[in-house]
């Protein structure tokens, strides 16, 4: 038992050293995006982009997640609502999946919200209001 405590006890006073002062050089802050260029780039999850005419004309709340600004999200919930019949509008399954692009949207049956999303995990929603 006394071989097998020694090296474990050296082990462990290394491990404790090379976290001290290691001389390392601290990791440089990442440079600051300028505020415009960071908007413009991506929308923070979550931010609401006003309202478009949904299924029937009702009034759908959108809002952009990720990397997705609010012209291009409530572009594609315009043209979702444009191309969608009235027979998948009503269809007892939820309207849906339809492709627009790089994106698919739907909802589920009475589902006030219609998601839509990409492979590369940017993503609108529209609620119905």
């Amino acid at each position: 038992m006394k071989t097998l405590a020694y090296p474990l006890l050296l082990v462990a006073a290394s491990a404790a050293l090379a976290g001290c002062g290691g001389g390392d050089p601290a990791p440089a802050a990442p440079a600051p995006v300028p505020a415009a260029a960071a908007a413009a780039e991506s929308t923070a999850p979550g931010v609401p982009c006003g309202d478009v005419a949904g299924s029937g004309g009702a009034k759908t709340a959108v809002v952009a997640h990720g990397k997705v600004d609010c012209a291009a999200a409530t572009k594609l919930l315009t043209d979702y609502f444009a191309k969608l019949t009235p027979a998948e509008a009503s269809s007892p399954d939820g309207p849906g999946p339809i492709v627009l692009d790089d994106w698919t949207c739907g909802s589920g049956a009475n589902d006030p919200v219609t998601a839509c999303s990409t492979e590369d995990g940017r993503q609108v929603e529209g609620t119905r209001g």
